[in-house]
């Protein structure tokens, strides 16, 4: 069952592109999205996480951190970010090992697949979801609904 505004989110720990470590908890303070996409190297979920960089200084306005997250590997998304999308101030999750976990805790782990829903979940500053959309995966999320859910 996927995870529900009012729920505390899950606690982790993941990598991103540049294999620094990103924790949720170390947050706190600060809203954060996690922009879940299936897989990298592919159009729509590269306009997806395209459109966080693009949209970095008005997340940054509302006092948010914006990620995407995937079960692509490090390596893999560090060449994605840098050859393909041009993506340098955005983090983009591994969520590699163990394979989705992180996917799986929030409930939106497409277990058939071996990746994600396409979802947005927004977590407020105390650590609580505040917005869930779950995607079909040819659906690009729209970038200004997420903007308008983000409380300041």
């Amino acid at each position: 069952m996927a995870i529900k505004v009012g729920d505390n989110a899950p606690d982790f720990t993941l990598k991103d592109q540049n294999g620094d470590e990103v924790t949720l908890t170390a947050l706190q303070g600060k809203n954060v999205l996690l922009s879940f996409h299936p897989l990298a190297w592919t159009k729509i979920c590269g306009q997806q996480m395209k459109s966080l960089e693009d949209n970095l200084l008005r997340f940054q306005e509302k006092k948010t951190v914006a990620f995407g997250v995937s079960v692509d590997s490090v390596p893999s998304k560090k060449a994605w970010a840098e050859r393909d999308l041009g993506i340098i101030k955005t983090s983009l999750l591994s969520d590699f090992w163990p394979h989705g976990g992180i996917a799986q805790r929030f409930g939106i782990f497409r277990e058939q697949d071996g990746f994600s829903q396409r979802a947005n979940i927004i977590i407020d500053t105390q650590g609580r979801v505040s917005f869930v959309k779950i995607y079909d995966i040819s659906q690009l999320p729209d970038i200004e609904e997420i903007l308008n859910k983000i409380k300041n």
